[in-house]
């Protein structure tokens, strides 16, 4: 039997079939001690349901269009997939009190994906004045320097509908914000009811309780479904090269113009980033996080490389990476 992974909850997968049955299941043996892969949220699997067994039995998961990866915060060097199969990421991001340095980190890996990209400022109702609102969205659109930026408010359903339109028949959207951001809300409105738990809003700053716990796929009437997320804390980068470059595309496109392909943009000589700096084209902030992040994938990078001479060795135990 073939599905689809549609719900991961303490290492459990459940799998809809083809034929519309859902089923929970776990890991085949072979697949625990051996592959380098766990099935996740959207993950295509074969399955068998074994006589006598009180769940069904993963035993492929099948290759991935694309993922969504982050180093995983509970070991030293490893990935974890996220989700998997998916066409879209959206990012929510409050309207009130933007955190931008956690919004480049999302669209970095967002970006790295290879999926189609947009943010979504959720909350809209909390700003006090229509100048409120439009320099929050000034703001996000740029940094997100061409990437599609959307608002949307519980009390406007057309701007619910531009949202939905991200999301059409047939495809896959995942919806990737830290807790209390509005995710869970940003679903409801979807789907036209509430089928995700949300927590109230504190007064002080209009954040949200953490209520989603599991990475489930959620149809939405007429469009295609979404994945809503647990709100992640830790998004340390892993591979992400792709993704800082989609990302700081303004910082990509005045390397270009540096003296030495290999610049770092440091302290290299002929450096045109820096000049930018320097002159204010390019916010000194941006540039410090466009450093560290490169930074980090090269120690990632570099730490990986070193985890993996660690793991060839004799008697060493094989890790899985999904």
């Amino acid at each position: 039997m073939q599905g689809t992974v549609i719900k991961l909850d303490r290492g459990y997968p459940l799998v809809r079939l083809n034929d519309g049955r859902e089923l929970r299941c776990e890991h085949a043996t072979a697949l625990v001690k051996g592959a380098d892969v766990r099935a996740t949220t959207g993950d295509i699997v074969d399955v068998s349901a074994p006589d006598g067994h009180d769940k069904g039995i993963i035993e492929r998961v099948h290759d991935r269009k694309r993922a969504f990866v982050r180093k995983d915060p509970t070991e030293r060097m490893e990935q974890q997939v996220l989700a998997a199969n998916f066409d879209t990421v959206i990012v929510a991001e409050p309207l009130v009190g933007i955190n931008v340095r956690r919004l480049e980190r999302e669209l970095v890996l967002a970006h790295e994906s290879g999926a189609s990209v947009a943010v979504v400022l959720t909350k809209a109702d909390l700003a006090e004045t229509e100048v409120e609102l439009a320099q929050a969205r000034d703001l996000v659109e740029k940094i997100a320097h061409g990437t599609p930026v959307l608002v949307v408010s519980a009390e406007d359903l057309q701007s619910v509908e531009g949202v939905r339109a991200l999301i059409p028949e047939g495809r896959v959207a995942v919806l990737l914000g830290k807790s209390g951001v509005g995710k869970s809300s940003l679903v409801n409105l979807l789907v036209g009811s509430d089928v995700q738990a949300t927590g109230a809003v504190r007064e002080g700053d209009g954040k949200g309780r953490h209520t989603t716990v599991s990475r489930e796929m959620i149809a939405i009437p007429g469009a295609g479904s979404v994945v809503d997320m647990p709100g992640v804390r830790g998004l340390a980068l892993w591979d992400s090269d792709a993704g800082i470059e989609a990302a700081f595309v303004d910082v990509e496109q005045l390397a270009e113009q540096c003296r030495f392909r290999d610049c770092r943009h440091e302290a290299e000589p002929g450096c045109a980033v820096r000049a930018a700096v320097k002159s204010g084209e390019l916010p000194k902030e941006r540039y410090d996080s466009y450093l560290r992040l490169r930074g980090e994938v090269r120690e990632a990078k570099k730490r990986n490389e070193e985890a993996k001479r660690i793991r060839s060795r004799k008697g060493h135990p094989r890790r899985w990476k999904g």
